[in-house]
Parts: structure tokens; sequence; C-alpha cells
């Protein structure tokens, strides 16, 4: 049976945050809240999870386009190949924020992605996501989650959205509206910086 729990993201409270991270450390899916659309998340340690994501999402695991939610920039080193300084700083500026930068992978990627190149690094702006990492202690790797109306790209009710997704998610969080934009694609792997996609986030930081 999937739980529907309500945090506020202006003072999220510490026991529903341990209730999320209880979820996601037993193998769980999580929906929550970012900065930008609602996102399907689970711990990036877990293989059965993340073969559940990748089963929703009709697409093999190795060759899925997914994004880690890290809750700051201390966790780059983990997966990324060491980065330039220009383009730290560029991090630096942007993040937290609606943004997915795609970035070189390193050799310690998950056994799941080690066929992958590159990685695409989240922190959202949102106290919610950010509290839930930081508790759980690895990023969480997301997708967010498409509406298949067309008109409405992404769900932003989570009432709706529970409705919805209640039978394949072990967990929804109920943080308030999202937002419909996805976040803005920025592709850091190469000499320079290419726009993915223009999303929430303004490229007035290159």
């Amino acid at each position: 049976m999937s739980q529907f729990i309500k945090i506020y993201e202006d003072k999220p409270n510490e026991a529903a945050i341990k209730k999320v991270v209880e979820v996601l450390k037993n193998g769980g899916l999580v929906i929550y809240p970012t900065d930008t659309v609602y996102g399907l998340g689970c711990d990036i340690t877990n293989t059965k999870a993340l073969e559940r994501i990748a089963k929703i999402k009709g697409v093999k695991l190795e060759k899925a386009n997914f994004s880690f939610i890290c809750n700051d920039l201390s966790n780059l080193s983990d997966y990324v190949k060491q980065i330039d300084t220009a383009t730290f700083k560029l991090l630096k500026r942007a993040l937290p924020g609606p943004y997915t930068f795609i970035l070189p992978g390193n050799n310690n990627l998950p056994k799941e992605f080690k066929k992958k190149t590159t990685v695409g690094i989240r922190i959202p702006d949102n106290a919610i996501a950010l509290e839930i990492v930081k508790m759980l202690g690895n990023p969480i790797v997301s997708t967010s989650i498409r509406d298949d109306d067309e008109v409405l790209e992404y769900s932003t009710d989570p009432e709706l959205i529970f409705e919805k997704w209640q039978n394949r998610v072990d967990m929804v969080v109920d943080g308030g509206y999202g937002d419909n934009m996805g976040s803005t694609i920025i592709d850091l792997s190469g000499h320079e910086p290419i726009v993915v996609r223009e999303g929430k986030g303004s490229l007035d930081i290159l």
C-alpha cells in the first residue's frame, strides 16, 4: 500500500523526512517535489529499485538518462571526473537551482551505469528534496514524472499524482503544487557548454 505524506517546504518536518528516507533505504520508490516538476526517485545504491524505475519508464537501465539528485557540490567528486575551475564556478552560480548539468562520469559510478560516460547532476532549490538526500547520505537517482496528457506534460497536483501513481510507487510526498516546467539541461562534458533543453533555469548563467 502506497503512503501519502504531507511535508511543508518552508519547514520540513524531520520525522516526516525520516519516513521518506526509510522507504528509500528499503528499496522503495518515492515521488517527491523539486524546484521544477515532481520527481520519481530511489536510492542510488539499490539495484532492484533502479530496475523498477527503468521498467516504469520503459527503458533499459544501462541506457537510462536518469539524474543524480545531490544536496550540495561535495557529492560531485564521487561520480564526476575532475572539472576545471570555470565549470565549477558555473555550477556554484547556478546551484541549487532548476538545472541539470551533464558532466563526465568517473569510475565510481554505480555498476548499473558503468557503460555511461556522462552523468546528469541536479541540486534542486527545494528544501524537502535536499533534506531527503542529506539524511539518506547519498544521491537519489531520479526522473521526472511525465503526464500522458500532452497538454499537461507534468502533473502538478500531489493528490492527483497519488491517485495515478499509488499502485506503482511506495510513497508520494505532498510538498504543495509543483511546477509544470522541467529543468534546463546543460551539457558540460565537452569543451563548450551546450544547451540540451531550455527549461525553467535562465541561460544568463552561461
